[in-house]
């Protein structure tokens, strides 16, 4: 249950017209390449410093982010609020880049709807994405059915008022950095809900949703997949699992089912999260299921804790590329000749956000922060450099 005291945080969160966009574009100060590595290494936001950081393996970026950060009006004067976005994309790009052009304004239009932040804000806001993108795939797919079966994990983190949301579809995920005062060391709490099928709790979940579909998942290849199609259970777009009437021709033989549907098989409502940020929450790390394949929650928390703040999101990058390359028996610097497309073969795409949390700012009102946009890459790397 989401308390009154978080529902009245209200509105405007973020005044669009504020914001000054910074991305991560050719020739802009605000972020750097590294072949096909770009990050940022430091920047301020509403309660602290944060560090961004994405690596391409795909012909064309699939993975998507952003950060915005600044003043938002409450019943009590000013505070600061902070949103980041970490949008994996599959079957292609449109999905995670219209994430990234939409959600965030739907987040924005709801909180002042709604007179305040809460977990109902962040749901409408997901759903009202969804239909949007639905919309414009009952557009184009006639002309351009690939549309039908692209999608996007959706990972939201917000910071406003001292409370801290987290929302999550898909398998990206959000882990806290938080000093345990009995033994004085940073353990990992994850925070976000993976929607996966290799999890069994997830196929439980799909099996009680759907108990005349003795085949809703089905392991392939030694991995559980939902209708033997796709391992996520919950994103925004993959139309072709949402609705009957985009699984058939002329969508793709391999994405069609051989019988048709009445209900969603995947769903897009996030699971949420919503909790208090205390002086012994250090840091965040948002991040794309890229980091994730090759580096464990606390081994992420450590790398944060043991290197110096500029940088650390490159460092996590960097790190996941390390294991990767180990993994084929090969070294770092031989993985980053491959080329991209070539190199999914070996990981893939890499986003990671670290907010670093500082208590004193989370708690004051009227501070004086400027507005920032940041969005990861600003499009496709691989394109840009």
């Amino acid at each position: 249950m989401v308390s009154a005291t978080i529902r009245r945080i209200v509105s405007p969160c973020w005044r669009a017209s504020d914001v000054g966009e910074i991305s991560g574009r050719k020739g802009d100060a605000s972020g750097r390449f590294e072949g096909l590595l770009w990050y940022k290494d430091a920047g301020r936001h509403a309660t602290g410093e944060f560090s961004m950081a994405v690596v391409q393996a795909n012909n064309l970026l699939e993975d998507q982010s952003q950060l915005e950060s600044g003043p938002m009006s409450l019943d009590a004067g000013m505070h600061q609020g902070t949103f980041v976005g970490v949008y994996d994309g599959h079957g292609g790009p449109e999905a995670s880049r219209f994430v990234n052009e939409r959600l965030f304004k739907h987040i924005k239009k709801f909180t002042s709807e709604n007179k305040g932040m809460s977990a109902e804000v962040i749901n409408k806001a997901f759903l009202a994405t969804e239909e949007e993108f639905l919309s414009l795939v009952e557009k184009q797919w006639l002309h351009k059915p690939q549309i039908a079966s692209v999608g996007a994990c959706c990972l939201v983190g917000i910071i406003c008022s001292g409370e801290l949301y987290i929302a999550n579809a898909g398998d990206s995920r959000a882990v806290l950095g938080r000093l345990d005062e009995a033994t004085k060391e940073i353990k990992a709490v994850q925070l976000s809900t993976e929607h996966n099928a290799c999890l069994e709790s997830v196929r439980e979940e799909l099996r009680s949703l759907h108990p005349d579909d003795p085949q809703i998942v089905v392991m392939k290849h030694k991995v559980w997949r939902v209708k033997g199609l796709i391992q996520v259970s919950r994103s925004l777009g993959d139309a072709y699992l949402k609705k009957a009437m985009f699984n058939k021709a002329p969508l793709l033989a391999k994405f069609r089912l051989p019988e048709a549907f009445e209900k969603p098989i995947l769903k897009a409502e996030p699971t949420i999260l919503v909790q208090k940020l205390y002086p012994q929450d250090q840091f965040l790390i948002f991040a794309s299921d890229g980091l994730w394949e090759h580096v464990t929650n606390q081994e992420a928390v450590d790398i944060v804790i043991n290197s110096p703040r500029n940088g650390v999101a490159k460092k996590l990058v960097k790190t996941a590329l390390c294991e990767a390359a180990k993994k084929r028996e090969m070294r770092y610097s031989d993985l980053k000749k491959i080329d991209r497309g070539v190199r999914r073969h070996f990981h893939d795409d890499i986003t990671v956000i670290v907010l670093y949390l500082d208590s004193q700012l989370i708690s004051r009102y009227n501070s004086r922060v400027p507005m920032i946009s940041v969005k990861g890459a600003g499009g496709d790397i691989g394109i840009l450099i």
